[in-house]
């Protein structure tokens, strides 16, 4: 991992470029571990990712010194502690809807009354060789609480999560507020305004906030607007595009 951790370079307000991993291969992990990007994010609410495939690519990822996020499937306690005990750096919470969910969330996150349950056998614990204080202080240091937002309650109350303290960042699910609002494209003025409000109420909060997008170009005018996490493009469409170009320059 790098000196600085993830979670710092959040606070700092550096710019932070990953991408979503769908196939749950160890492999396709070390190999997006050899490029400059600064995190992966292996999505185990979308693709079939198990605590076995969990594990393996995680590992993977802590190997190469490459900073590991999950999107959890849900918000549920269990992956969470999942996610985290296998070593992950941090975990993306899908719909969290209003700031009782927030709270909720930092809570399963870490160690304290009716928060995370502790095991000093995990990998996150190293195996029983660290000590219980050395591994609740590393963990509450490094662990990074990505609060997804997604629906449009979510950005009725975003005010009161973002204000949220152990919340470490929101990131914008576009696609999902595309079709929670009925509208049939990102660019739909209602999913417009929704990321717009989003984004600004961050930045009044002093909260990092990120998202999704389908063009690369659009990079630059949201982080003109204080969005600084892009989990951008996914291993699928690496896969897609570099297929689809080798065809086209053979072929044409």
């Amino acid at each position: 991992m790098s000196a600085s951790s993830l979670k710092s370079r959040l606070a700092s307000g550096e710019t932070i470029v990953g991408t979503f991993v769908k196939t749950p291969s160890p492999i396709v992990v070390e190999v997006l571990a050899l490029t400059p990007l600064d995190c992966v994010c292996l999505d185990a609410e979308h693709a079939p990712f198990d605590r076995g495939t969990l594990d393996v690519c995680i590992m993977a990822a802590r190997a190469a010194g490459m900073d590991v996020l999950v999107r959890v499937p849900s918000a549920a306690p269990e992956h969470v502690l999942n996610a985290l005990d296998c070593g992950a750096t941090g975990v993306v919470i899908p719909h969290v809807r209003s700031a009782a969910d927030a709270e909720a969330v930092v809570r399963s996150a870490h160690y304290g009354q009716a928060g995370r349950g502790y095991a000093g056998s995990s990998r996150a614990a190293g195996y029983t060789t660290v000590a219980m204080a050395q591994h609740k202080n590393a963990s509450a240091a490094r662990t990074v609480v990505i609060a997804q937002i997604e629906d449009p309650e979510a950005v009725d109350s975003i005010d009161a999560i973002a204000a949220v303290e152990g919340i470490d960042a929101l990131f914008i699910g576009r696609v999902d507020l595309t079709v929670a609002y009925g509208a049939s494209s990102q660019d739909d003025p209602r999913v417009i305004a929704a990321v717009e409000r989003v984004v600004a109420a961050s930045v009044a909060a002093g909260k990092p906030v990120g998202m999704f997008l389908a063009r690369v170009e659009d990079v630059q005018y949201w982080r003109e607007r204080g969005a600084l996490l892009f989990l951008l493009g996914s291993d699928h469409a690496f896969l897609l595009a570099g297929a689809r170009d080798l065809a086209h320059r053979v072929k044409h």
